[in-house]
């Protein structure tokens, strides 16, 4: 049987196989005379279910024909349930209802909404030929991740990224610092991650992340108990036989779960005698789990610390540093990528929910009386899909919206808060996220914190759903008051006044000499703690000096007695033209992991009439390597000019990696586009030549140009920054099709061919069969691709194998 190597002489071939006898017809038939599919070097066994997807495409094709309005008519039901339940919310909190008659209607609200998005999603046509097991094949194949720990079975929930995934998170963490920080002109930082019980407690994150669970006495599975507890008494809902009553009361604990306390939590526990879910084992009391995780800071072990489980404290707790070295001028903002840990009940969904993972925050510091941003009329006819809280409430689909618009129309809080949102849609776009499946989700009251004004998530659609990847919030000024109460420390700034103004200063001044005397080491201590309270508390001060003669103070639990000649407190108006404010903070979050999965599954392709190569078609900003380098083959006049590339790639700051390995060209071309490889850099026959050129390969498209040798690297580098395109590449140098020296062989040996045949038909490919005229194949000497080609070459590249 003859197997060809290149498809281009297998064309070539056509007219003269079709008129050669049966037997080298019928031996041509497995390559399919209608689709002229290749083998390569090595046959690949398909998979049992090869072909399948055939099917499900002509399926995709009739749901994709599918008009909107039908699916409109299936979803306008659920639609009107939720808007009929949106409207009973509202009302509610308008009449000023019961809460708990509001927190029942809510928990209604949100079913009818889950049902909505879940017949959304099974109404909504799958992508066409996406396997997301294959996907995740070849990421853990080239290794852009694996789970981390493997060889000893793994940890859940944690991830190791490899050579390729790691260097894309390093570009992905680049551009995003030229996009944000240089752009912005933030500040970057980089805190510690170990963090004092003192600093999250004040932030409420000690309070906030602690849940309660309990353990199957046998196996110790851990449950959370409020989530065991509610989908036990909701199966109780169903059976039947239940009573209208017993359902009420179900439905009131359901309301009630969020505020219970750990013995009323007990009380349900063995009220309703729970089991394991899994197992019908006893389980345990309750326990407190708190989702960071704790250690102990020192040898002594006395100072209790946790890693942390955001970055943004860290800024915060420096805000006073930046605001000096900013000058003392709002607006300005910070920003700071690392690691934070969340110690997940139950993580699942790869790298969508870990333990372990990498932020990048922005916390930008404006004046709270004015939340405007200089530069949101550039942005503000950007237009982004918005799913703001009153859709979610009626029932409505998202809405495509100016920024400008949703600010005006207060749908989005300010213009700071809307210009973020822009920066972050393109910054996700420029990386590779398809806008179609990128929207904004504004929080409801329901799940906004207590805290913020106004919260947006934006979140990709994946194969999973809708998942939250980056988070902007507008957090007011919660942070820096809760940091200033615990430390005493103003965390504030001096917002400028339209005019100035008038007003009455009180000022209180501690006598050092006489508390000195006094009290001896203990002065500084009590020297500190006067000079930092404030208006309220001096004018107490003053009153029980005055009716008491004295004034008794507490310093780190000892009680100090001050006489008025101690103290000293003064009254005087002062003309101001600035007063202190504490700023607000808008607050955009990233999830690295999180964009990193989106990205991949929005660049997954399949190479279209062959299903086995897939590949990554990241944009080349991000792509771990920008440019292979492919010796045709391993003739040694190739080494030098490999080294000459492979320097000046180098030195334009353009990664590539060499491959010189003994496959045919095909198979290392579909090898650099698993990794990604943007462009592909072939050196062969005709690059020995004067004037030297090599072929530019770029990896979508598989379309390659011409590109004199000491010019292809400036060029590399330019496509990857996207300073050029490769239309417009394409525009400057020639397409490359065939190389010189083949095309001159392949003419000659055709006619050479036919002139020596002995045969009278004169049928080249029949007399290789029958005239005895095939060349021993170790006097063939090498050509393109690494295929044979000498006298009888007859137009085409192939070589002999056993039938």
């Amino acid at each position: 049987m003859v197997y060809f190597r290149s498809r281009f002489c297998i064309l070539n071939l056509l007219p003269v196989i079709l008129t050669s006898c049966d037997h080298v017809r019928k031996s041509l038939r497995p390559l399919s005379i209608t689709l002229f599919r290749y083998r390569t070097d090595h046959p690949r066994k398909l998979p049992e279910n090869w072909g399948t997807k055939r099917l499900q495409r002509y399926k995709l094709h009739y749901i994709r024909k599918m008009s909107d309005p039908k699916i409109e008519i299936l979803l306008q039901p659920f639609r009107t349930a939720v808007k009929e339940q949106g409207d009973l919310v509202r009302s509610l909190k308008e009449n000023k209802a019961p809460e708990l008659d509001i927190k029942k209607a809510v928990n209604e609200l949100k079913a009818r909404k889950k049902i909505l998005e879940d017949k959304e999603i099974e109404l909504a046509p799958p992508e066409v030929g996406f396997d997301r097991a294959r996907m995740e094949d070849l990421l853990k194949r080239r290794f852009f991740f694996d789970q981390s720990f493997a060889i000893y079975g793994g940890v859940t929930g944690q991830f190791d990224f490899g050579p390729m995934g790691c260097a894309m998170k390093n570009n992905l963490l680049n551009l995003w610092r030229s996009h944000f920080i240089l752009e912005e002109q933030m500040l970057e930082v980089d805190c510690t991650i170990l963090t004092p019980e003192y600093v999250l407690k004040a932030s409420g994150h000690v309070d906030r992340f602690a849940d309660l669970m309990v353990k199957d006495l046998k196996n110790g599975e851990c449950f959370r108990l409020d989530h065991l507890i509610k989908a036990h008494l909701e199966k109780l809902t169903t059976e039947k036989g239940v009573t209208p009553q017993q359902i009420a009361e179900y439905e009131d604990i359901i309301v009630k779960l969020d505020g219970c306390s750990k013995d009323e939590m007990n009380a349900l526990l063995r009220k309703f005698d729970i089991k394991s879910p899994n197992t019908g084992n006893d389980l345990s009391e309750a326990l407190e789990f708190n989702l960071m995780f704790s250690t102990s800071i020192g040898p002594t072990g006395n100072l209790k610390g946790f890693l942390r489980p955001e970055t943004a404290q860290g800024i915060f707790v420096n805000f006073k540093r930046l605001l000096q070295f900013n000058q003392g001028r709002l607006p300005f903002a910070a920003a700071q990528i690392g690691n934070a840990f969340r110690n997940e009940i139950s993580p699942r969904t790869g790298l969508i929910r870990v333990r372990e993972f990498t932020m990048a925050e922005i916390e930008h510091f404006v004046d709270p009386r004015c939340k405007d941003h200089p530069k949101f009329a550039s942005v503000q006819n950007m237009q982004l899909t918005l799913y703001s809280a009153c859709n979610q409430m009626n029932g409505e689909s998202p809405t495509v919206l100016t920024i400008g618009d949703a600010v005006q129309k207060g749908i989005v809080a300010n213009q700071t808060l809307g210009y973020f949102m822009v920066r972050i849609h393109q910054f996700l776009v420029t990386i590779g996220v398809n806008p179609d499946k990128l929207r904004f989700r504004q929080h409801m009251s329901n799940e906004m914190a207590h805290y913020a004004t106004d919260c947006w998530d934006a979140e990709i659609k994946v194969s999973y759903g809708w998942v939250e990847c980056v988070g902007c919030a507008d957090r007011s000024c919660y942070d820096l008051m809760q940091h200033t109460k615990a430390t005493g420390v103003k965390l504030n700034a001096e917002g400028q006044l339209k005019e100035s103004k008038t007003v009455q200063v009180t000022e209180l001044q501690p006598q050092m000499a006489l508390i000195g005397k006094s009290f001896k080491k203990d002065a500084k201590e009590i020297t500190r703690v006067l000079k930092e309270l404030d208006e309220d508390n001096i004018a107490l001060v003053e009153k029980e000096l005055e009716g008491k003669g004295n004034y008794s103070l507490t310093v780190d639990g000892k009680d100090f007695t001050l006489t008025k000649e101690m103290i000293k407190i003064s009254r005087a108006e002062k003309t101001v033209h600035v007063e202190e404010i504490i700023p607000a903070v808008i607050e955009p979050s990233f999830g690295i992991g999180r964009i990193m999965y989106a990205i991949w599954e929005h660049s997954f392709r399949t190479r279209e009439g062959d299903e086995m190569r897939t590949y990554f078609a990241l944009p080349p900003v991000i792509a771990p390597l920008k440019c292979s380098v492919l010796p045709l083959s391993s003739h040694p006049d190739f080494a030098p000019l490999v080294a000459t590339l492979s320097q000046d790639l180098t030195k334009h700051e353009v990664s590539h990696r060499v491959d010189d390995s003994s496959g045919s060209i095909g198979r290392r071309y579909t090898r650099t586009d698993e990794i990604a490889i943007p462009f592909g850099i072939t050196v062969d026959f005709d690059s020995l030549k004067e004037p030297q050129s090599v072929t530019l390969r770029e990896r979508d498209s598989m379309e390659q140009i011409r590109v004199p040798l000491d010019q292809v690297a400036s060029l590399v580098g330019d496509l990857s920054r996207s300073k050029c395109t490769w239309e417009g590449a394409k525009c400057c140098y020639p397409k490359f099709e065939q190389q010189e020296t083949t095309k001159a062989a392949n003419n000659f040996c055709v006619s050479k061919a036919i002139d020596v045949c002995p045969c009278p038909k004169k049928a080249p490919v029949k007399c290789l069969f029958k005239c005895g005229l095939k060349p021993h194949r170790s006097k063939w000497p090498m050509g393109r691709t690494g295929n044979r080609a000498g006298l009888p070459q007859l137009g085409f590249v192939g070589r002999w194998m056993e039938p």
